[in-house]
């Protein structure tokens, strides 16, 4: 079943190993099939290396594993309720890249400080709410979706497509799973240039809407220009 999404979920956690956004074990990727109601997701904790198409699971979109031997990654839960919430996604990526979680750990949105943050964001990058201990206590998986989820209230999610979970890390989507896998690329990219920004001057302040709205939108919307 969904041998072609189980492929590309695969080419999408690879992906995450070449760029150099996850070690060891690290990450997951997944994608939905909104046909079939299925979530494809990795196996939990098993190397990079050693993954082939056959070892990832599918499950149903409140968890229930449909097909596969291997138990799906202990993130599956937050996979799932972002698939739920967020009906226009198709794939869903969550690393510790370095500088990303570092924001995440500093507890600390990523403000849109210029064009190349605006041409894939609009606005700044959002950090969630941190967890109550009865949400990190009882389906705190689950929980972390429903923070992600109440962040993103009124933010279009591919307007926006991340959030920093704090004191965690990103998770990322897209319309598909390779498109997640770019957009965790580019998040990774945008907070080093930020931290690199506050580094230099610690009173940066984000670029003027106008800016921020012209990079925006000539590549996003109906009015966009750029690309072939």
């Amino acid at each position: 079943m969904l041998e072609d999404l189980k492929a590309e979920v695969l080419e999408a956690n690879l992906e995450l190993v070449r760029r150099g956004l996850v070690v060891y074990t690290f990450g997951n990727a997944s994608a939905v099939s909104r046909e079939h109601g299925l979530c494809v997701i990795k196996p939990s904790g098993v190397p990079y290396e050693k993954m082939t198409p056959a070892d990832m699971v599918v499950t149903d979109l409140h968890g229930k594993i449909v097909e596969g031997s291997l138990k799906p990654s202990s993130d599956l839960a937050t996979h799932v309720a972002l698939y739920r919430a967020f009906p226009n996604i198709g794939g869903v990526v969550h690393t510790h890249s370095r500088h990303a979680t570092a924001w995440a750990q500093a507890q600390r949105e990523i403000p849109c400080f210029g064009t190349t943050h605006a041409d894939y964001f609009h606005g700044s990058i959002p950090i969630t709410e941190p967890l109550m201990r009865h949400e990190i206590e009882s389906e705190y998986e689950a929980n972390t979706g429903v923070a992600i989820i109440l962040r993103m209230k009124g933010i279009d999610p591919l307007g926006c497509p991340a959030c920093l979970v704090n004191g965690h890390a990103p998770f990322c989507w897209g319309k598909s799973v390779t498109a997640a896998a770019h957009t965790a690329v580019i998040v990774e990219e945008i907070a080093a240039m930020a931290w690199i920004t506050v580094t230099i001057n610690p009173a940066a302040r984000p670029i003027p809407a106008p800016l921020r709205d012209k990079h925006h939108f000539r590549k996003h919307g109906p009015n966009a220009y750029y690309g072939q």
